[in-house]
């Protein structure tokens, strides 16, 4: 009998971005019953929904995957709601799940949670060490606070309580708006819209993380970026993300963090040069430093996942960017 058979998982997010991912993951490990409640239905932030969908689910086991998230763009835009949706949301739904007596709660934190200056590679014990970079730190805190109940309810109630701490993620189906996307999505759709731009004559398409400009039909577009390129950060397919929280979920039960990503490090600047060369894109890029770069350096140690449950990840940069380009691409032409 498999570790998911007759057990009813609750998992929040579960039709968003990497939730979609998870989901299918369970399915193929033979879970059949899986609660996945919609925003519309249960608004996460209020306790009473909360109550509601434990109500409604009565799951075993719950992953918490709902999240109010967005780019750098988005977090200076919202730092109170980041802060109160992403806070509120997580310490009730752990709360709850206490109370009716769950199996296991997941925990999904962030990278962000992260202090500013922590020294490359990222260690879990490195987590206390500093205040997060600025842009998102309300975001990261309140995520933070997850790790901080969860251990306290370890300890006074023997809660199990696990808590991941994923790097930036990519990949298919993931939120393409200008307005709140990640530096990936943008830059891929700013490029293949700047591409679009010259063939239809449009003159511009701009957003708040990067924008197209084609003054004339006769002008090559220009792509301007965010910040001076130099920041470095580290990247985990989604799908790989998803194979990480089935594992933990499925092996895991202490109370220390435990970093999910895929161990490399790569700069703005170069992560640009390579969406450029996959989108086949021959326009210029314009680096606009009066914009914030965020965080300096991103790059996570793996080995606690590694060893804790067996999680590393498989799908190559190179291959995880041509996915999601054929995605954005495919999904584009059916709109």
């Amino acid at each position: 009998m498999g570790f998911f058979d007759n057990k009813r998982i609750l998992v929040t997010g579960g039709a968003g971005f990497l939730g979609s991912f998870v989901v299918e993951k369970l399915r193929e490990r033979g879970c059949k019953d899986i609660f996945v409640p919609r925003s519309k239905d249960y608004n996460l932030v209020e306790m009473e929904a909360v109550k509601r969908v434990y109500n409604d689910a009565k799951p075993d086991i719950v992953i918490h995957l709902a999240a109010r998230v967005g780019g750098i763009g988005a977090n200076r835009a919202n730092p109170g709601k980041f802060f109160y949706d992403n806070l509120m949301m997580g310490v009730q739904m752990m709360e709850i799940g206490r109370q009716v007596g769950i199996e296991k709660f997941v925990a999904i934190g962030t990278v962000c949670a992260y202090p500013k200056f922590t020294p490359v590679p990222f260690k879990e014990e490195d987590l206390w060490n500093g205040y997060p970079e600025e842009t998102n730190a309300p975001y990261g805190l309140a995520k933070k606070m997850l790790l901080v109940q969860a251990q306290a309810y370890r300890e006074e109630y023997g809660f199990n309580a696990i808590y991941l701490l994923p790097v930036n993620l990519y990949g298919p189906r993931e939120n393409s708006d200008l307005q709140t996307s990640h530096v990936i999505p943008a830059l891929i759709r700013k490029c293949v819209e700047a591409k679009l731009t010259v063939s239809s004559k449009q003159k511009s398409v701009s957003s708040t993380a990067a924008h197209c400009i084609s003054p004339t039909s006769d002008s090559p577009p220009t792509v301007v970026v965010w910040g001076t390129g130099n920041a470095t950060r580290e990247f985990l397919y989604v799908e790989d993300a998803a194979e990480a929280i089935i594992l933990a979920t499925e092996k895991y039960n202490k109370a220390d963090p435990v970093n999910i990503g895929a161990g490399f490090e790569i700069s703005i600047k170069d992560l640009v040069n390579l969406i450029i060369k996959l989108t086949e894109f021959k326009g210029k890029i314009i680096w606009d430093a009066s914009k914030p770069d965020g965080q300096p350096r991103r790059m996570i140690d793996t080995s606690k996942a590694e060893k804790e449950f067996g999680f590393k990840a498989k799908t190559s940069f190179n291959e995880g960017l041509r996915k999601t380009i054929d995605w954005y691409l495919k999904t584009k032409k059916t709109r």
